[in-house]
């Protein structure tokens, strides 16, 4: 059959969607989407807001998509100066004690202020990114980043660094969902696993890295250079932004849900607040701990009602019933969980135990970085081929192994078996982190790209803060059993204090003499709480293996739908002819 006179048969804009039915009309073949006829109407609607999504026509489609592996390149180094800096800081806490007569509670508000600002505010962000441009929000939140830097360097006290920390976390809650919201918008489907997977690798190159570089700093300079550092690099970053990185937003963002986005704030600060208080006090009775943690649910519980009845919701909480959305959050939640608490302990253990120096210790965890660089840009193929439930199983099991592993060491493990646990660590991360946030950026329409990336990245910070509370409070409560016969040849006056921790325990030794006493059964209790630590991180990681053998799909020859195209939040169907 031939086209009608005047009809045009070529390719329409192409949305992946599952295909119900088949027709010949007027000589050309269309095939037509499966969504419910309630949602179809002109398509004409769809190409202007496609249009209003792409944004003028200075940059085309063709030069942006010619340009994305440079973008990818920028995005990842605003993503590794925000995250090197937090790893960075934990070299230098030392040095910052001495220098500006810091207490052991303005040391760890220096580092929570941060963490605080940054957990509650993701989300606000990912929504501010929708609505007003993801490429400005990401430029904002550098700019703020570098100024607040520059204030951490010079801070002459302790309350000055946590002020700028905390404007550090304001510019780095706006960085990072901007960075995956970019990616998801840049990329076509077939490359967007790759490109997030190398965002993947970034992330816990940079976590490696940050001890490696504080320690090469502090070597030659002073505290604040570990700060100043990003200056120069924010500068730098800014600048090929401007130039490379194409502007995207939602073009119908609706109106702002002022109610919602409040709730999130208080429910999510209260959260990350009482399980970072909990983790410091290592119990969960003080009412200060529980009231923040059971405030910070109710809050949450409540924006979840709340969001489930507006009319223009910040977060389409319907999101939560698609089971591979779901699983794979509550994936990303558990293996953070189980990665920063492992993290937590080992670098004590490297340093303390094993005696070695920060820079040593940050070496230490390079066969991490390097498998989480080279497994995380093949994971896309992987799961190509073997699906993303296989794939994302045997990470997962891959971290619980090397946790079990890690269960078993003490003061003469073989370096090379920490080394080859550390490697199979950043290979299951590797396996886990980009399909996982590859289907959660999949569940949600491009236009809302930035919320996607900000329960993203919430999860991670949630999960995060809470093994790192959870283990750490764990640890410490079999060390505080363990050492209490030990604090007995101590002073009266620091038992208690001396009792807190492996390093207050060496502390106070070494002021009061008895090292050679203490030493062995301090070590011993450390290290019983360790593998205590390391098999519940290992039990983690297995139930993360249920869940995602349970919730996410097999290898399939018939994807589920994906809207691919900037489609409005109810996408109309579309036809396609050849």
């Amino acid at each position: 059959m031939r086209a009608a006179p005047g009809q045009r048969c070529g390719p329409a804009p192409v949305i992946s969607l599952r295909v119900r039915k088949i027709s010949i009309r007027d000589g050309c073949v269309s095939l037509v989407a499966g969504l419910p006829s309630a949602a179809r109407s002109d398509t004409a609607r769809l190409r202007i807001e496609r249009a209003s999504r792409e944004g003028p026509a200075t940059v085309d489609q063709a030069t942006i998509h010619n340009r994305r592996w440079s973008i990818l390149g920028v995005l990842v180094v605003s993503l590794l100066v925000v995250v090197l800096d937090n790893t960075v800081l934990n070299v230098a806490l030392r040095t910052i004690q001495d220098d500006l007569s810091a207490t052991q509670s303005e040391l760890e508000w220096a580092i929570n202020s941060y963490t605080l600002v940054f957990a509650g505010l993701l989300f606000t962000f990912g929504l501010l990114g929708d609505r007003f441009g993801r490429r400005r929000m990401l430029m904002v939140g550098l700019l703020l980043f570098g100024i607040a830097s520059a204030v951490s360097a010079y801070a002459s006290s302790p309350e000055q660094l946590i002020a700028a920390r905390a404007f550090m976390g304001v510019g780095a809650a706006a960085v990072m969902p901007a960075t995956l919201a970019i990616i998801t918008n840049v990329f076509e489907p077939e490359e967007r696993g790759r490109a997030i997977g190398i965002w993947v690798a970034s992330v816990g190159v940079s976590v490696v890295l940050g001890p490696v570089l504080g320690g090469a700093l502090l070597e030659r300079f002073w505290w604040g250079s570990v700060f100043l550092i990003n200056v120069p690099v924010v500068v730098v970053g800014l600048a090929l932004i401007a130039w490379l990185v194409p502007e995207s937003k939602n073009p119908v963002p609706g109106r702002l849900d002022p109610g919602g986005v409040l709730l999130s704030i208080i429910g999510l600060t209260l959260l990350v607040y009482g399980i970072i208080e909990g983790g410091e006090r290592a119990t969960v009775t003080e009412p200060l701990v529980w009231g923040s943690v059971v405030g910070g649910v109710v809050v949450l519980a409540l924006f979840i009602w709340y969001e489930r009845r507006s009319t223009h919701p910040a977060l389409d909480v319907g999101l939560f019933r698609n089971p591979v959305f779901s699983a794979s959050v509550t994936t990303i939640g558990l293996v953070f969980f189980a990665m920063l608490g492992t993290f937590f302990f080992m670098t004590f253990y490297l340093q303390i135990v094993r005696g070695y120096t920060p820079l040593e210790t940050g070496l230490m965890f390079l066969p991490f970085a390097i498998a989480q660089t080279v497994f995380s840009t093949l994971s896309s193929a992987m799961v190509g081929r073997f699906g993303i439930r296989a794939v994302t199983a045997t990470g997962l099991s891959l971290v619980a192994l090397s946790l079990v592993a890690m269960g078993f060491i003490d003061e003469a493990t073989p370096l090379w078996f920490l080394l080859v646990a550390f490697f199979v660590q950043g290979a299951g991360i590797a396996n886990v982190m980009p399909p996982a946030t590859t289907a959660v950026m999949a569940a949600v329409p491009r236009e809302k790209a930035g919320v996607g990336s900000a329960v993203n990245n919430t999860m991670r910070q949630v999960g995060g803060a809470l093994g790192v509370a959870v283990l750490g409070a764990v640890l410490s409560a079999r060390y505080r059993n363990g050492v209490d016969d030990v604090v007995s040849v101590l002073p009266e006056g620091v038992r208690h204090a001396a009792a807190e921790s492996l390093g207050t325990t060496m502390m106070a030794a070494e002021r009061a003499g008895v090292v050679d006493q203490v030493r062995g059964p301090a070590f011993t209790a450390f290290l019983g709480g360790v593998h205590w630590v390391a098999f519940l991180g290992a039990a983690v990681a297995a139930l993360s293996v249920v869940v995602v053998s349970v919730f996410l799909p097999g290898r399939s020859r018939d994807p589920a739908p994906t809207v691919t195209a900037g489609a409005p939040e109810a996408p109309e169907p579309e036809t396609a002819r050849t």
